[in-house]
This record gives structure tokens, sequence and C-alpha cells, in this order.
């Protein structure tokens, strides 16, 4: 009888560990039926309350995951373990996307309030027509300072953070574009230069930066900067809000010489299973008042011009997140290097962060 009991007990653990496999291959193969949704997204890129909202109202489970890189991202998306419904990356990431067909082409008859979103934000060269993305958010790359210890006319400009006043005093943002890409422009070259001379030069003028760098990271610089611990920072528009939030003695600016205008924009990845969700998604996000509601906590900026009615003035008058047109001029957005030049930028970076003072 005990070998009866001991020999049925077995089949049910047997039994159970086999749901539990067949349930987690059906979640991390995004086939868990057609009322689940599966988001991939950079961290901290969503009011997690629209979720909330988002599944009350359509029914839908939403499983979501996070990247911390567009390099990440792309490499997930290319291996397919996971088949995704929706992923969020920057503008080059969509043109190598789409290159590399790993993005499925956009049904418009499917999607509604496209037409809330401003012009100027639709029919970019990384996706002409939007045939494969939808606007998310954009912002840009600049300068973020603690009035405590600089003054405004001090950080109008990328050659001024080579002031020996920051020494051991300035964060930059852990990215082989972003970094390289300050070099290039506080030399009046492009952000998307091939030209190895141009490289070349960025990278010796940042490696005499290098006794004012006090850390290059990532999301971190939040916290270091809301806690005054340096007072320099190199990092993006949204972040840079999120900073200021919590200190008021913390500032934005956009170098005159110019820097990068960003876009995220939503995708959905070819290996989708529930598209139907995926519009559902998009169209949820593209209402006004979800939109507006998104920026407001996250603190990046709206592409979708009737949302920008729902927010605070004191938001959308701030031209250093909302810059003008005469500002935009100066701009420039990154665009696909390839993947001979990419190597070349991320060796470049790697030289530099090895470079001894």
């Amino acid at each position: 009888m005990k070998k009866l009991q001991s020999l049925f007990i077995g089949i049910i653990a047997v039994i159970l560990v086999l749901v539990f496999a067949v349930n987690r291959l059906e979640h991390t193969s995004g086939m868990a039926g057609a009322k689940v949704l599966n988001i991939y997204n950079w961290g901290d890129y969503i009011d997690p309350d629209l979720l909330k909202k988002f599944e009350k109202e359509t029914g839908y489970k939403v499983n979501y995951e996070t990247f911390d890189s567009n390099e990440a991202m792309f490499t997930k998306i290319q291996q397919g373990g996971t088949a995704y419904d929706i992923t969020i990356p920057s503008e080059y990431m969509i043109q190598k996307m789409i290159q590399e067909k790993l993005v499925l082409p956009l049904d418009h008859s499917k999607i509604k309030g496209l037409n809330n979103i401003h012009e100027d934000f639709l029919n970019q060269s990384f996706d002409p027509e939007n045939k494969y993305s939808v606007p998310y958010f954009w912002g840009t790359l600049g300068i973020v300072y603690n009035d405590k210890f600089a003054k405004a006319d001090e950080l109008k400009y990328w050659r001024d953070l080579w002031n020996e006043k920051f020494r051991d005093n300035i964060m930059l943002i852990d990215g082989a574009r972003e970094v390289i890409g300050l070099g290039l422009n506080s030399l009046g070259y492009s952000l998307n230069s091939k030209n190895a001379a141009q490289l070349n030069a960025a990278v010796n003028k940042l490696k005499g930066l290098t006794p004012n760098i006090k850390a290059i990271v990532a999301d971190e610089i939040k916290i270091y900067m809301a806690n005054e611990e340096s007072m320099v920072a190199v990092t993006f528009s949204g972040e840079a809000a999120d900073m200021i939030a919590e200190n008021p003695h913390l500032h934005y600016v956009i170098p005159a010489e110019g820097s990068n205008l960003w876009f995220d924009n939503i995708v959905i990845p070819k290996t989708a299973q529930n598209k139907a969700g995926a519009y559902d998604f998009i169209n949820f996000m593209l209402r006004p008042e979800n939109a507006a509601q998104n920026a407001e906590y996250i603190g990046y900026s709206t592409p979708n011009k009737a949302a920008m009615k729902l927010l605070p003035k004191e938001i959308i008058e701030d031209k250093q997140f909302y810059p003008t047109d005469e500002m935009l001029k100066h701009l420039e957005v990154y665009q696909d290097l390839g993947k001979k030049y990419l190597g070349i930028y991320n060796d470049l970076f790697l030289e530099l962060k090895m470079y001894r003072k």
C-alpha cells in the first residue's frame, strides 16, 4: 500500500512539473493565448497605472519585460526566443530592424489616433511614411548642472565641459554614440561621422576631458545628481526631468553647437503572436489622455500634439524639453552606422573608458 501511495505521489509530482514547464514555455515563447500581450520596453518607460488601465479596459494580461540598450533588445528579437508583440526601439535601431526584416509593416487601417501625432515627428528618414513604427517619445541629449556649483553662462556649449572647475565632477551617460557624439559635436562634426580623422580627433579631445570625468554610468546617474554627488552630468532630457523633479537646483541645457535629437517609436516584431493586441496597445497609447499621463509620469517629450494640450503649461513652455524650431535646426538624428562603424564607435569608446588620466 505504501508503495502504491509513493507511486501515486510521484506521478502527481511529475504531472505538476510538466504543467509548470508547459506554462513556462508558453509564456517565454509568447504563446500563452490571444489575451496575453508581451511588451518589451526600456526600464521605467511607461506609467505602471497605464498598464493596469489597459488590462482593465481590454481584458489582456500584459507580460512586461525591459531592456537597457537598443543593441540588447535587437539581439533578443533577432534570436526569437520570446515572441514579443510590442517593442520600442530608437530611430537608428528601427532603421536596422527594418533592413533585417525583424519588424512587421503596419496596417494603418487598424490604427486610430495617428492624426494626434505632430507632423514634425512623422515620416522621418529612418521610417518614411511610418510604414513600420508609431512615435512614442522624443528628446535630446544635453548637460545637467547644479546651480550651487555652476552658473548658467558656464555651461552653454559642449566645450565648457573641459573647464578645470569641473575636475572629477562630471558624470557621463554610458553610451558609445552619446559620448563619442559629444566629442564630434564639440569639434563641429556630424554625430554620424564615418571619417577616421574626425573620429580620432574626437577621441583625442575626449581623452583631455578624462580629468573632469567622475564616472561613466547608466540609470544611477539620476540618483547621483539628485543627491548632489556631482556638479555636472551628460544625459538624456527625460532623465534630466526626473533629476530636476528631485532637486530644484538642477537645470538642463541643450549645447549650442548642436546635439542628438532622438526618437523612440513603437513597432511590432515579426515574431508577434498577438497582433490584434499590439494594435489595441498602439491605439491606447495614441489617445491624448493616456499620452499626456505617460509624458507627465516619465518626463520625456510627447510627440502627441493633442496630449500637449492636456499637459501643465510650465512643461510645454520649457524650451529645453520642448525646443523651438530654431533650436531643432542644430540637432541631429542618429543614423544606423552599419556593423563595421558601430564596432569602430564601440572600440573607440572602450579605448576612452580604459584611458588613464
